[in-house]
């Protein structure tokens, strides 16, 4: 339930932000009034992802003979998205960020009786549509602190979850994954573009293990979520 009160704090805060900053316009801000002008924009994304798994045991880690402990391990990937912006007044935008997103999870195992480590690395290449909302402050001399929020569908185009390419594998995961994201970012207005370096946290919203009695090292997981952080800079305009 923490994570729900932190959302709603930041929220509480990203809706109160642009009238507090209101004062805060300046003559000083041209490239922006340029920009102003436009309806919506396009631009190009190149980011750095951090990504793993939020794991929820079952029952039967407790009593299993096998495993002493078990994580998910984050590695680190790339991001490459297309810009659809679509301004909606003033301080509000709906953006549509297309993306291709390699990943690297890993799935780590401790053995109860050797002490053993085994890690499945599972890598993942991904087809995105976020879907996002953001909140951005008056200008101030060519700048503007934004929030963002939103959900993202992705499908994993190289799935394990196929049972014919799952030989040697320790758990098979879905390629449907749902998540919500929420970050923050600064603009700077240039004067032909506008670059954003953004920070941005997704969370998995469904559980993308697929249950294999067969696999020991699955049934002592009851859910399995995706976790990332994406650190990324927008050009668009």
């Amino acid at each position: 339930m923490q994570h729900l009160y932190r959302i709603q704090i930041v929220l509480i805060f990203v809706f109160i932000t642009p009238f507090l900053l209101q004062s805060q316009v300046n003559s000083h801000s041209y490239n922006y009034l340029s920009f102003r002008k436009k309806s919506h924009y396009f631009g190009l994304t190149i980011g750095y992802n951090s990504s793993g798994f939020k794991i929820e045991h079952s029952r039967r880690f407790i009593n299993n003979g096998n495993y002493k402990w078990n994580e998910g391990l984050s590695n680190s990937g790339l991001t490459l998205s297309m810009i659809t912006n679509f301004k909606i007044g003033d301080y509000f935008d709906f953006r549509v960020l297309p993306s291709i997103a390699l990943s690297y999870r890993s799935l780590a195992y401790q053995d109860l009786n050797t002490g053993i480590e085994k890690k499945e690395r599972i890598e993942s290449v991904f087809g995105e549509i976020p879907l996002l909302v953001r909140f951005t402050s008056a200008p101030y001399k060519d700048k503007r602190v934004y929030f963002i929020t939103g959900v993202k569908y992705s499908y994993d185009f190289s799935s394990n979850s196929r049972s014919d390419k799952n030989q040697f594998k320790i758990v098979r995961v879905s390629p449907h994954d749902f998540q919500l994201e929420i970050g923050v970012g600064m603009q700077f207005y240039l004067p032909y573009f506008i670059f954003s370096p953004e920070i941005k946290f997704s969370h998995g919203l469904n559980n993308i293990l697929i249950f294999d009695n067969k696999l020991p090292e699955s049934t002592i997981i009851e859910k399995l979520f995706t976790k990332a952080f994406t650190f990324s800079f927008h050009f668009e305009g």
